[in-house]
């Protein structure tokens, strides 16, 4: 039974080491640059996730001073996240935005062959 509760406990860790495996085996088995991104925002997903339930404690409450309360969630994760949350939006615009250049140029989105095509072209 000890098992079971230590599982129900750390069951957001657990899921976010998954998330990130599947992102980091996405990004490395993938020659299509779509996936690669999609990869790129799975593990950036999963990153969110463990330093959100880092900062969550079971039965604590807002970091508002209120008597009687002892326990406190740390806000300083929360707040993180959402500044990441902005950066990988953006960078993941901007990753979009150059593979749209890049199938414009090569024809294609496969990574293996711009590279052997740009080996070609500026060789």
């Amino acid at each position: 039974m000890a098992i079971i509760e230590r599982l129900s406990v750390n069951v957001y860790y657990l899921v976010s080491v998954i998330l990130f495996v599947i992102g980091f085996h996405t990004m490395l088995t993938h020659n299509n640059l779509i996936k690669k991104i999609m990869g790129m925002n799975i593990m950036d997903t999963a990153l969110f996730l463990f330093f959100v339930s880092i900062g969550y404690i079971r039965g604590g409450q807002a970091p508002i001073l209120i008597n009687g309360v002892e326990k406190y969630v740390n806000p300083v994760p929360s707040a993180l996240i959402l500044t990441g949350i902005v950066i990988s939006v953006s960078f993941t615009a901007f990753a979009l935005a150059l593979v749209i250049m890049l199938y414009r140029y090569y024809g294609t989105l496969d990574a293996d062959k711009i590279i052997a095509l740009r080996g070609r072209r500026h060789g």
